[in-house]
């Protein structure tokens, strides 16, 4: 008996070769991208600029496929992604700038956790890990405060639309709800907020393979550490930005020098006035006036338990137990803010004498004579 192959029609085979074809193309698209340890990728001018700060960075020993995926991605998006990254370019309609996306932020999250795990549950473990739904859902506040555009300034830096696009309504009424719902568990704050991939810089080295230096030749931050603007979807490193002058009333106050602070300033920053303690400052004065935020606040968990034992002996010039003092340190609810408390706030009969070697400035602080 002689076993019938049933006919295939042209459009049947047509469908499987262009099937094939795709199937080839996807992952050809890739090994172009991958080629050379990307050196072919910066051949498309278009990404020239971002290989060159690559190659200077602190990452530049880490293969670009570790954190933007390569042949063996399992993900079979990524490949569809490169493989219409490469149409668009030969149709000379890619954009000069390539700009990190919303889609993009998991993905870089998980290769960032890949290499820096501590840092990485640090900051899952912080304020600065808040999600859409927690920072724009939150009634309290929402009541309080109009929702702007310029809400995304600081929560949802790589937001691709308006507040309108986000939320809704946009009033003091609500009940708000999400229009976006993908984004309701996306970090407001991610890496990228505050860290710039290709920054130059040297690779960090563990001190022991580091030539001896006295501490005032010791880098004072990472070269990543920048503010990514919103507006340009560029990084502007901490260096290059600027500190604010800040007034109690009519006077100066000394502030830190540290530069990583005037990135903290970007987002808590005070009112047009400048007084200290307008808006979401929150610019030490009193007995703390001069330290840096990062002098209490942990850089990436924001946790202040250890900052009193950091620079305090276990009781203060008054004799007391400074962990046991009356303000918000101990209890959040009390009327004497740790980064504004004086001596004058609880002795409003005047301050005690000096102990020896030491005076009282203006501000109530003690002082070396």
């Amino acid at each position: 008996m002689r076993l019938r192959i049933p006919k295939v029609s042209r459009a049947v085979w047509a469908t499987a070769v262009v099937a094939l074809a795709v199937l080839l193309l996807l992952p050809a698209t890739s090994v172009y991208y991958e080629y050379s340890g990307g050196e072919s990728c910066a051949r498309c001018h278009e990404i020239r600029e971002t290989y060159d700060l690559w190659h200077d960075s602190t990452h530049r020993s880490v293969p670009c496929a570790e954190c933007h995926g390569g042949i063996l991605t399992p993900d079979a998006g990524f490949h569809v992604n490169n493989a219409r990254r490469v149409i668009t370019h030969m149709k000379d309609e890619a954009p000069e700038q390539i700009r990190i996306r919303q889609a993009d932020l998991p993905r870089l999250l998980e290769r960032c956790q890949h290499c820096h795990r501590q840092e990485f549950a640090q900051w899952l473990a912080g304020p600065h890990a808040s999600n859409y739904q927690q920072i724009f859902l939150d009634k309290a506040h929402n009541s309080r405060r109009l929702l702007m555009d310029d809400c995304l300034r600081c929560h949802g830096m790589l937001y691709e639309g308006s507040i309108a696009d986000l939320v809704t309504p946009v009033n003091t009424k609500g009940p708000w709800r999400l229009k976006d719902a993908a984004v309701a568990a996306l970090p407001v704050i991610p890496c990228l907020a505050c860290h710039e991939m290709h920054r130059a810089g040297r690779p960090l080295m563990k001190r022991i393979a580091r030539e001896r230096r006295p501490g005032t030749g010791e880098e004072l931050a990472r070269p990543s550490v920048a503010l990514l603007d919103r507006r340009e979807m560029r990084s502007v490193p901490a260096t290059s930005l600027p500190l604010p002058v800040m007034l109690e009333n009519e006077r100066v106050v000394k502030t830190s020098p540290d530069p990583r602070q005037a990135l903290c300033y970007q987002c808590h920053a005070p009112l047009a006035s400048q007084q200290v303690n307008s808006g979401d400052d929150r610019t030490p004065i009193g007995v703390h006036e001069g330290i840096s935020c990062l002098a209490c606040h942990q850089h990436h968990t924001q946790a202040t338990r250890a900052s009193c034992a950091n620079c305090h002996p276990r009781l203060s010039n008054c004799g007391l137990d400074v962990e046991k003092m009356d303000t918000t340190f101990r209890d959040v609810k009390s009327p004497h803010n740790i980064h504004f408390v004086k001596c004058a706030d609880c002795h409003p009969k005047g301050v005690p004498p000096a102990p020896r070697g030491l005076r009282v400035d203006g501000s109530g602080r003690f002082l070396q004579r």
